[in-house]
């Protein structure tokens, strides 16, 4: 089994593209995998979009929050040739939404459930990129792909995650990430 943990930023925001509708114009900054048949991080640039493409394809299952709405829509326009939608997949924010009926986020979860905060945010991590702080621009997309397998992991090994209510309590979802 090789799962790959895998998040991505992007070169735009939404506002520079035209909005939500464009996310297939918002260009790959960077993107992380963590694969546990390496036990490892890896950091691919635009100019390295086949080799993730690739490791992408090899994995038994690709696991990350929000990946099919953002990362796949940002990542396709670079490989025509696959459907990054027929990979398998477990995107959290998608079985969390079927779940709760309403959207969530990974810093919410995190600290919930890790008692943990993400490091910065994608505004910041397109500023960082325009700036040239691609070093910055890696070890944010790492530390998201690393809260990311986190919380998957915790929520595998305990059948549930928790988040916070916008009142702030913490609640409890069970989920079946096995």
């Amino acid at each position: 089994m090789n799962y790959v943990y895998f998040d991505l930023e992007s070169q735009n925001l939404f506002e520079d593209v035209g909005g939500r509708d464009n996310v297939d114009k918002l260009k790959v900054a960077c993107a992380v995998t963590f694969s546990t048949e390496k036990n490892d991080f890896s950091v691919y640039w635009e100019k390295d979009i086949p080799a993730l493409v690739q490791e992408l394809k090899s994995a038994t299952k690709v696991i990350g929050f929000n990946l099919v709405q953002f990362d796949y829509r940002v990542l396709q326009p670079y490989t025509p040739q696959t459907r990054l939608a027929s990979i398998p997949t477990l995107d959290m924010l998608l079985d969390l939404h079927k779940i709760l009926g309403f959207r969530i986020s990974l810093d919410n979860l995190a600290s919930a459930s890790l008692g943990t905060a993400k490091t910065a945010d994608g505004v910041q991590s397109v500023q960082w990129f325009r700036n040239g702080e691609l070093d910055k621009v890696a070890e944010y997309c790492k530390a998201d792909v690393d809260i990311t397998r986190r919380v998957f992991e915790f929520g595998r090994d305990n059948g549930f995650v928790f988040y916070k209510s916008k009142l702030g309590s913490k609640l409890k979802v069970n989920v079946k990430w096995k």
